[in-house]
């Protein structure tokens, strides 16, 4: 990948890019549903263009204790917990040590999902098309925790987006979303999200904070219209 230009100048512009591949959903009754934090300035642009509402959700990695970096599954608030099967046999961890870890990793989600959720407005997804979007799909079990969790709340159809996917999470996805739409999908290894975008950072709170007030100032403003 190296000697390409990366495709996205940023995530605002991976956003722009990825929108245009969901135009078909533009004017359904469709919520777009962000995975913090990278995903917020995507999913921003996504709802912005399909005119939806966004609300969050936050699906996190259950790190592995030694090496933190590394997850071995992913879990949401509400409890579904999606494992790498062939790697917890490895880790040879029990179900009471996964559970201890899930919900360590579950008392951050609700930090994070409280923070947002004060600005964003409450909104029921029974029934509607839920766009789930993040920033990249590297291992994809982030995506298949929200997908899940999205299920349970009663979505009558769930689209995995994101500007780019390793073929391994494309693969991994398309078995439980009813639809992945992805402008990218490599077949690179090793693979990493940041090597498709020239301009890449880890977002702060506060940035992602004033991109959700932004459009909900925006959103607001149009449905007064």
């Amino acid at each position: 990948m190296t000697h390409h230009e990366p495709p996205f100048q940023n995530r605002v512009d991976a956003g722009r890019i990825l929108a245009d591949s969901l135009k078909q959903y533009r004017g359904s009754d469709s919520l777009v549903f962000a995975i913090p934090r990278g995903g917020i300035p995507v999913a921003v642009e996504v709802a912005k263009k399909l005119g939806s509402n966004l609300d969050i959700i936050v699906p996190r990695k259950i790190p592995i204790p030694d090496n933190p970096e590394a997850g071995y599954g992913a879990v949401t608030e509400d409890g579904v917990i999606v494992l790498n099967e062939p790697l917890v046999r490895q880790l040879g961890f029990t179900r009471q040590q996964i559970e201890r870890h899930a919900e360590e990793v579950r008392a951050e989600i609700r930090r994070r999902q409280a923070v947002y959720q004060a600005i964003l407005m409450a909104s029921s997804v029974g029934g509607k098309t839920a766009i789930i979007v993040d920033d990249g799909l590297a291992s994809g079990y982030t995506m298949m925790a929200a997908i899940r969790s999205i299920r349970q709340q009663g979505a009558a159809k769930v689209v995995a987006a994101a500007p780019v996917a390793s073929s391994h999470a494309w693969e991994l996805i398309k078995s439980s979303a009813d639809d992945v739409v992805s402008a990218v999908v490599s077949h690179y290894y090793p693979f990493a999200v940041a090597s498709f975008y020239r301009h890449w950072h880890d977002l702060t709170d506060e940035e992602v904070i004033r991109d959700l007030e932004r459009f909900m100032k925006d959103y607001r403003g149009h449905a007064n219209d």
